[in-house]
């Protein structure tokens, strides 16, 4: 076993040497000294001690990256125990660093171990390839619990060493015990697996011999598939549990008709009632040509009666080939840090020779193209870099002129890379301007390469008749080798002119002190209480206190069916939101996804649960403009049955919920989409909306659109929206609010805040109708979260902000949860919830000689408790909108 074992002093004979402590102190017990100690070595030699954990995930690390081979399987084993508690929940765990992407994290294996004896730790995980860094640890125990770690052996699995390490090891694996799935490898052929649809055969080897197992002796196939949906399958009811986090780990190729195809993990669950889901677990593109690893996760909500999970995907013909199927308990990653933000240097603009002093110095063009130097740019900061950064010193005047364009992407260009810090927003902001020759309005993008990919550091829609601002940001979390930024867009042969692009760092925190005093100014009214008595001479000095129960302005979330199954989820949503919007339960394809056959059960479940509750309702959406999310039976109608079945859905859909739902989404995203518009005319927008109010008058009426706030997206600019806005309302259409989704990346305020004050001109209420933000670290994400609840909640134009949801596995991005699957808060939801509090208002003090207390607190409601000669007297009373003070007479 020794000679097969990839790990470098894995006695710990020579110290600590390859190990490292990850984020705490190790050091080394010999033989002699350990008696001294209390503990033996269980080897004979020595072991090591980790110690000053604060972290559960804090242990003892190697880098094994140039010792492991790709299409391998390695099987663990490591004496364990513990110090400082009776015993503790012990694991080993591998951290796949990639390019460009965040680290994967293997779960190897795990046991309790004890403070009374040695414990042995023992598992095992496969690798297609080998990434650029991989590190085995240990880690598991509470903080301030001292972990112990004697021999450690990793193996690779193959020929007779690894056959002698099974028999020294004796027993299964952790996987294998912990794994849900019945004979995962087909070791006892094909017991406990079904065709869906179709056949499933056992193999050693197929195409002549060149298709092998990657790990094991033997693989199925699906085979003699006809429909996307035919698999293999296996049943597991009874052995999977609501409200536990699983990963579900598949090792799948293809063979057939198709190089490549992509291959899908789902999971059919029946509940108690008879209702029917499809759980999508993950997906890859799997290949004729390797074995490659499907990795994903799910939680059921609620009991299930029945749980079948199946592999699916590719096209008629083409066979679905699996080698092994892992379905465990999620172990959680290791929780964020924060990132250390050194030097930042907020305000410093990273771009050489922006000004252009040293003629194109630092510059230099993409693609064959022509720069110079010209004058006549203005010499103003464009307003959301000058919101930023605060008084400048004026521009030169001079900007780079680009010609003989010949592509779209050709500009001016500079590296940036060694300017770049990690987790560090940066905005972005210049005036551009294009030549007389553009036939039509031209759109101009600043772009970055970064390792070859593409950023988006913002976008505008110019025309030659002025100089347009152009803004946008961007973040780089992983560490690149090279970074450009280079600005292109227009048609080729258009001149392209930029003059005075800034890049520059954030200071958020400097941000959020002017948030707060405008946010004191916009949410908060000035509040007199007027005591009156029978006694008036015993009033002064009476004690007062005055506590916030409720805020009033709406914080709403996204929620899906299945999640009010979950009583943890519902215990969150209830006392967090007080307005709610549902995920897909009223979209169109939801309610009726054959012709005629209508579903409102889920909608009808879920509204009488919000109200129950006190939440106000948004109904989204009547109608959805982008033909992609439209069902098919909708899209293949004639114009005539499609403007009846327009008609159908109104009517069926408002008269149902009359006077329930508050607000609609008419025509979701139509800046985006025209599929309504193209087949019925340019009236039928507005008939959705006259038609609508006709037959619930009481629901405010909007539009909702994406990427309107962060200067991403030319379609979907604020000025964009607001043409589109005056023109339905030209036609006579309601529209009653402003729905801005808030899908959004490393958001920065002054950007933010002029799509708003651009979207206030209209005098409608706007609402964040869908806001969520991205990032794999917990304290980013958290950061960026709050960045956009202060911007919304300052903007006197904003009346509502809703979440597009919080619980991890049920939402629409990465990365973007505040709470995990299993219950626990993360960072980002821990800052949600602190900003709440922060806007609830306390006073106390005591009635002055004119009866009067006085206080300046937000809006929402309150109590109030009056404390006068050993007496208290109890009362509540609402803040609501308004300029002038509000007067409460309060008689006791």
């Amino acid at each position: 076993m020794a000679n097969n074992n990839i790990i470098f002093n894995h006695d710990f004979s020579g110290g600590l040497q390859f190990w490292h402590p990850n984020c705490c102190h190790g050091h080394v017990v010999s033989q002699t000294s350990g008696c001294a100690e209390g503990v033996v070595s269980e080897s004979g030699t020595a072991y090591a001690v980790v110690s000053n954990r604060s972290q559960p995930w804090q242990g003892l690390e190697q880098d094994i990256t140039s010792r492991l081979s790709p299409h391998s399987s390695y099987t663990f084993s490591a004496s364990v125990r513990v110090r400082g508690c009776h015993e503790s929940h012990v694991q080993a765990t591998v951290r796949l660093e990639h390019v460009g992407s965040s680290p994967t994290f293997v779960h190897v294996g795990s046991t309790k171990a004890s403070s009374g004896k040695w414990v042995k730790l023992e598992g095992r995980f496969s690798l297609t390839s080998v990434p650029v860094r991989v590190i085995v640890y240990l880690e598991g125990p509470d903080p301030g619990v001292e972990l112990l770690v004697d021999h450690v052996y990793l193996c690779h699995c193959s020929g007779p060493s690894h056959r002698k390490f099974e028999e020294e090891v004796k027993g299964v694996t952790d996987d294998e015990a912990e794994n849900i799935i019945l004979n995962p490898r087909f070791e006892d052929g094909l017991n406990s697996w079904s065709g869906r649809g179709c056949k499933i055969v056992l193999h050693d080897s197929m195409g002549d011999g060149k298709v092998l197992p990657m790990t094991g002796k033997v693989f199925a196939s699906a085979t003699d598939r006809i429909q996307n949906w035919n698999g293999i399958q296996q049943e597991i009811t009874g052995r999977v549990q609501r409200k536990l986090a699983y990963e579900v780990t598949a090792i799948v190729r293809i063979f057939g008709n198709s190089p490549s195809a992509d291959v899908r993990a789902t999971l059919w669950v029946q509940d108690t009632n008879q209702r029917e889901q499809y759980i999508g677990i993950a997906n890859v593109q799997a290949t004729d040509k390797e074995w490659t690893q499907l990795q994903g996760k799910f939680l059921l909500n609620g009991a299930a009666s029945r749980a079948i999970i199946y592999l699916e995907g590719p096209s008629a013909g083409t066979d679905i080939l699996v080698n092994s199927l892992v379905v465990k308990h999620a172990m959680k990653p290791p929780p964020s840090l924060p990132p250390v933000l050194e030097n930042p240097a907020y305000g410093v603009n990273i771009i050489e020779n922006s000004n252009l002093s040293n003629g194109l110095n630092g510059w230099f063009p993409l693609g064959p193209c022509t720069l110079a130097v010209s004058t006549g740019s203005p010499h103003l900061l464009p307003p959301m870099a000058r919101e930023s950064l605060g008084a400048h010193e004026p521009l030169t005047g001079s900007y780079i002129l680009v010609t003989n364009r010949t592509q779209n992407w050709m500009g001016p260009a500079q590296m940036i890379s060694d300017k770049v810090k990690l987790f560090l927003t940066y905005q972005v902001s210049a005036w551009v301007h294009v030549g007389s020759m553009a036939n039509g309005p031209q759109n101009v993008n600043v772009a970055l390469g970064v390792d070859n990919q593409w950023v988006n550091g913002g976008q505008v829609e110019v025309s030659e008749d002025r100089w347009f601002e152009i803004g946008g940001s961007f973040r780089i979390e992983k560490q690149p080798t090279k970074i450009m930024v280079y600005i292109q867009g227009p048609a080729p042969g258009v001149d392209l002119m930029v003059a005075g692009l800034q890049i520059f760092p954030v200071d958020r925190q400097a941000r959020f002190k002017h948030l707060k005093k405008q946010i004191d100014k916009v949410r908060k009214r000035d509040v007199i209480l007027k005591f009156t008595s029978s006694d008036s001479d015993g009033l002064s000095g009476t004690v007062v206190r005055v506590k916030q129960i409720q805020n009033s302005f709406p914080f709403g979330t996204c929620i899906g069916r299945s999640n009010i199954d979950n009583e943890d989820f519902v215990n969150f949503f209830v006392n967090s939101f007080n307005w709610v919007v549902f995920g897909n339960e009223l979209k169109w394809y939801w309610t009726e996804p054959q012709q005629g056959n209508l579903n409102y059960k889920d909608a009808d479940e879920m509204l009488d649960l919000c109200l129950s509750h006190g939440i106000e309702t948004r109904g989204h959406c009547i109608f959805w403009e982008v033909q992609s999310a439209i069902q098919q039976w909708v899209q293949s109608l004639n114009s005539n049955d499609l403007r009846t079945a327009v008609q159908n859905r109104l009517t069926s859909l408002l008269s149902r919920y009359k006077g329930r739902f508050r607000h609609y989404d008419v025509n979701n995203e139509m800046l985006h989409g025209s599929f309504y518009q193209d087949r019925l005319g340019k009236d039928i927008r507005a008939y959705m909306f006259k038609t609508a109010h006709q037959l619930d008058p009481s629901a405010m009426l909007f539009v909702n659109d994406y990427h309107v706030e962060d200067g991403d997206d030319t379609r979907s600019s604020p000025e964009k929206y607001i043409e589109h806005i005056l023109d339905l309302q030209e036609q006579g259409a309601p529209v009653g609010g402003i729905g801005v989704q808030g899908h959004i990346d490393n958001p920065v305020g002054s950007i933010v805040c002029s799509a708003l004050d651009k979207l206030g001109i209209l005098g409608l209420p706007v609402w964040f109708t869908e806001l969520d933000v991205s990032s794999i670290n917990e304290y980013v994400r958290a950061d960026d979260l709050e960045v956009m609840l202060r911007e919304c909640y300052a903007h006197p134009a904003v009346e509502g902000i809703v979440l597009w949801g919080f619980w991890e596995l049920f939402m629409s991005r990465d990365n973007a949860y505040l709470v995990g699957a299993e219950g626990d808060i993360n960072e980002a939801g821990k800052r949600y919830l602190s900003l709440k509090k922060e806007w609830m208002s306390h006073a106390h003090g005591h009635i002055d000689e004119q009866g009067e207390f006085r206080f300046r607190g937000f809006l929402g409601s309150y109590n109030l408790e009056i404390l006068n000669f050993g007496k208290k007297v109890a009362q509540t009373f609402v803040v609501d909108k308004g300029e002038s003070p509000l007067e409460i007479q309060i008689k006791l």
